[in-house]
């Protein structure tokens, strides 16, 4: 039993005090803004207006843009991750040659920062100078604007948030690969069953806990996607790529609305609570069932 000494309080209160200043204050502070009008520039006392904030976002078009922009861009790069990542794991969880040297070039783009990967996909997706489409003009195909159309640029976004975030969902999905017991496969092996019903029947199923937990944290981080736009559209061409954290950040950097800002970074946690939630119920049952 640990013994009950009273000066263990000396040395952890403090700390625990200092943690939930640093972390309460400041929400509490945000979700009082939140009611307020206030801006910085031009500089207006608070004034106190309820949920005018919140009801004027809800009431502008843009924010459900931005909105329907994210979910798009978060949905799309974590389904493709997903798939990828479960692939490319299952292939080097079979033991190929070469085996770590793959799985250290695979973990690379992870490493690096998104600003920088954001900046190279930005000169390499450039309409007129970008290697890419210097490439295929040298081929014969016409110049594509990779950045200057909204169907183009959405999918350059997903493509760079696919190519830096797969090796994450490798890293984990190879984790709980490894950890499947080999009896299960060798019972499979002597019935018979084929590598397409092992994975259905047996994989599959098996990784079902890990992928869930995979794909939800991935979801969440998309949905905090900022700086890849930031730097390689900017949110356009005109709003069309414009993200929730983006927004917030137009608002409240650019504007100094902090009122209103506010208001957008809560409704923004409403968002991804109500996404989270609806994903954890839809998964629930079949989570039960690997009881």
């Amino acid at each position: 039993m640990m013994r009950e000494d009273p000066i263990k309080h000396v040395f952890i209160w403090p700390a625990v005090i200092v943690v939930l200043l640093v972390s309460i204050f400041p929400l509490v502070y945000s979700l009082t803004t939140s009611f307020m009008s206030f801006r910085l520039v031009p500089p207006t006392p608070p004034r106190f207006v309820g949920l005018d904030n919140y009801w004027n976002l809800l009431q502008q078009p843009r924010f459900w843009t931005v909105v329907r922009t994210t979910s798009l861009i978060a949905f799309v790069a974590v389904a493709l991750q997903y798939v990828i990542g479960f692939a490319v794991a299952m292939a080097l969880n079979m033991k190929i040659p070469g085996e770590r040297l793959f799985r250290v070039g695979f973990l690379l783009p992870m490493l690096l920062a998104p600003v920088a990967v954001a900046l190279i996909a930005r000169m390499i997706f450039h309409p007129t100078m970008g290697p890419l489409n210097q490439f295929m003009s040298a081929l014969g195909f016409p110049n594509i604007p990779f950045l200057t159309s909204e169907g183009w640029a959405l999918a350059c976004i997903v493509a760079v948030e696919v190519w830096q975030w797969t090796p994450f969902v490798i890293l984990l999905l190879l984790a709980g690969l490894q950890t499947l017991p080999e009896d299960v496969y060798e019972a499979a092996a002597l019935e018979n069953a084929t590598p397409w019903q092992q994975f259905w029947g047996i994989t599959f199923p098996m990784m079902l806990p890990i992928s869930a937990a995979v794909v939800f944290v991935r979801l969440i981080e998309s949905y905090k996607i900022m700086d890849t736009v930031f730097v390689m559209t900017g949110g356009g061409p005109g709003v069309s790529t414009e993200t929730l954290t983006l927004f917030a950040y137009q608002e409240g950097f650019k504007k100094f609305n902090l009122g209103y800002t506010s208001a957008l970074s809560f409704l923004f946690l409403i968002v991804i609570t109500v996404i989270g939630t609806l994903y954890l119920a839809v998964l629930r049952p079949h989570l039960e069932k690997r009881r």
